[in-house]
């Protein structure tokens, strides 16, 4: 029996907009978007590289109804690549492929193939004893179990299938045709390319049930190292499921536990420890991190005091472990509070540090008429500000808690300053 390699991919989303990025001006906007076109080259010189016998790609190849065809030929030149090399190409419409018009339209190259959306179809790679079984979505709102109807394995030949879907269900993933693990293990496949999901998971291993995740991570919800899996079949038998990293932009959350830190010096020191740390499981990545300060410290309140200082304080110390073009502070939330405990106290502020912790204080009746005092000094002020400033919020007795909390782990940092 022939032994040969694959590699399994998915969600290229190839040119997805990444809307939101122009907002920030010191955004490498440019190097993001072009992330996924450097994600699929990498994705060609893995294959080339490790000279695997074909690619096949579980779905999600565009990112939406595209109609710029440069898209659609940079696709087109990359498995050209492939095919050029001897290396077929076997790949699924997924959700977002449904709704392009480049799908339809666009000419794939010879030894590249997509699969049928009308019904589950089958392709024999006879040369590697193979047969890909697979369908395409044929619209993006794909909610019946397409994997019901796949055809039953073909024996003496190595059954792998291609197949969109959601599975049982992930978190932050429509529910796109779903199926249960014991309903692919039964069916008698070999290994099952899975695509949707965005982070790697190996489902199940005998039989190997895979999602891949996509190629490149889009957003800070699709943080961690991002690729592909190389596959080694053996006599018919999977021996070794291979992650092979291929991103080119690193997403990361940082959490810093700022907890005991004696001042804004102390949380830089430690801010500064996290990113170098970032930096070298990055391995020259671009890293585009969203930092969390948490935990109580004697510098919540220089921290708090004005969010925009502090972003570029973080981002000066951040210079001194990581070069300025190889990271992007994409948001900064800060969770730290007072190292101190209220005092208990019987004087002014005392009652008001009381009010700010009582269950009702989102409708203090005194400070909504400060905060209404305060907007009618300034004639149109309230409706610059809008609905969502938290003075209007304020004013109309709608404070929300949030503001209420930091309002009172200022006053207490304040004390602790004495």
């Amino acid at each position: 029996m022939p032994s040969f390699r694959f590699l399994h991919a998915a969600d290229l989303h190839l040119d997805s907009p990444l809307r939101g990025l122009d907002a920030d001006l010191s955004a490498p906007a440019a190097r993001i978007r072009g992330a996924s076109r450097e994600a699929l080259a990498a994705l060609v010189d893995v294959a080339l590289g490790e000279k695997v016998d074909f690619v096949v790609i579980a779905g999600d190849l565009y990112d939406g109804d595209w109609s710029d065809f440069r898209t659609g030929q940079a696709l087109v030149a990359s498995l050209a690549k492939l095919t050029r090399a001897g290396i077929r190409v076997v790949a699924i419409r997924g959700n977002h492929d449904a709704e392009s018009q480049i799908t339809r339209d666009l000419r794939l190259p010879d030894g590249a193939t997509l699969l049928s959306t009308r019904r589950p179809e089958s392709l024999v790679l006879e040369e590697h004893g193979v047969v890909l079984h697979g369908q395409s979505f044929a619209s993006r709102d794909v909610t019946d179990n397409i994997a019901m109807n796949y055809p039953a394995p073909r024996p003496g030949l190595f059954n792998l299938a291609l197949l969109h879907t959601a599975a049982t269900g992930r978190p932050g993933h429509a529910s796109y045709a779903p199926c249960t693990v014991e309903q692919l293990a039964r069916h008698g496949y070999d290994y099952w390319a899975l695509g949707h999901i965005h982070t790697r998971e190996e489902v199940l291993r005998d039989p190997w049930i895979v999602f891949p995740g996509n190629l490149q991570g889009r957003h800070i919800n699709e943080a961690g190292a991002k690729g592909a899996s190389l596959v080694t079949v053996r006599d018919n038998r999977v021996v070794a499921v291979e992650h092979r990293t291929l991103d080119v932009v690193r997403w990361q959350r940082i959490v810093v536990d700022c907890s005991g830190a004696a001042d804004e010096e102390a949380v830089l020191n430690r801010v500064l420890r996290a990113m170098g740390e970032a930096a070298g499981a990055a391995e020259g990545r671009l890293l585009a991190l969203r930092l969390e300060l948490s935990g109580p410290t004697a510098a919540h309140a220089t921290l708090s005091r004005n969010r925009a200082d502090t972003l570029g304080r973080l981002r000066a110390a951040a210079l001194e472990a990581v070069a300025e073009e190889d990271f992007w502070i994409e948001g900064v939330r800060l969770n730290t509070r007072p190292a101190a405990p209220a005092l208990a106290r019987n004087d002014a502020v005392g009652r008001l540090l009381d009010a700010l912790a009582a269950p009702q204080a989102t409708e203090l009746p005194d400070l909504a008429d400060y905060a209404r005092q305060l907007l009618d000094r300034a004639p149109g002020l309230r409706e610059a500000l809008g609905p969502d400033h938290p003075a209007v919020q304020a004013a109309e007795g709608q404070l929300g808690p949030e503001w209420l909390a930091r309002a009172r782990d200022l006053i207490l940092a304040r004390l602790a300053e004495g």
